[in-house]
C-alpha cells in the first residue's frame, strides 16, 4: 500500500517536497521534545516562558490574562502552570504598577539563561542555514512556506462551522 494514496498521482518533485517537509516536522517536534524534557517542562511552560522573556525585552509587561490569551488556557490552568514554574526558579510575580487586581510575571535571570542556553545553539544552527541562501532562494522558500501556512490557517478556518455544528 502506498504511503498516501494521492502520492500516486502527484508528481515526484511535489512528493520529494512534502515528504521533505513531514521529515522536517518530526525533527523539529523531537528536537523541541528534548529541549523540554531537558529544561523539566511542558510545550506550555516553554512557551510562556519564552513569552515572557519576549516582553521584558520589548519592555512590555506580561500578566496572567496574557499568558491565558496566548496558551488558550483557563485561568486555573495558568495559575497551576504559574504555581509549577515559580517553583522550579523560572518566574517571578508582582504587584501590577497600574492594576492592583492583577499581578505581573517575569522571567528569573535564571530562566533567560538556561532558555538561550538550551535554545541558542540551535537557532544559531537554524541562522546558519538561512543564512546561505542567496536572496532568490531565499524569496521562493520564503513564499511557499507563506503559501502553505496560510493555506493551512483558511483551512481551519473553513472548519471552524463544521466543528460548531456538531
Amino acid at each position: 500500500m502506498p504511503e498516501h494514496p494521492w502520492f500516486e498521482t502527484a508528481p515526484a518533485s511535489t512528493v520529494r517536497v512534502l515528504r521533505s517537509l513531514r521529515t522536517y516536522h518530526a525533527v523539529e517536534q523531537a528536537m523541541r521534545r528534548r529541549t523540554r524534557e531537558s529544561m523539566k517542562m511542558g510545550e506550555a511552560d516553554l512557551r510562556a516562558l519564552r513569552f515572557l522573556l519576549r516582553a521584558e525585552e520589548e519592555g512590555r509587561l506580561a500578566t496572567p490574562a496574557d499568558l491565558a490569551a496566548l496558551l488558550g488556557m483557563k485561568s486555573s490552568s495558568i495559575t497551576i502552570m504559574l504555581d509549577r514554574l515559580g517553583a522550579s526558579g523560572h518566574i517571578q510575580r508582582a504587584p501590577h504598577p497600574n492594576d492592583r487586581r492583577s499581578i505581573v510575571i517575569t522571567a528569573t535571570p535564571g530562566a533567560d539563561e538556561e532558555v538561550r542556553e538550551t535554545l541558542g545553539q540551535m537557532h544559531d544552527r537554524l541562522l546558519a542555514v538561512a543564512a546561505s541562501l542567496d536572496e532568490d532562494q531565499a524569496r521562493v522558500v520564503s513564499a511557499f512556506l507563506g503559501r502553505l501556512t496560510e493555506t493551512l490557517d483558511h483551512l481551519n478556518e473553513d472548519a471552524e462551522p463544521a466543528r460548531k455544528r456538531t
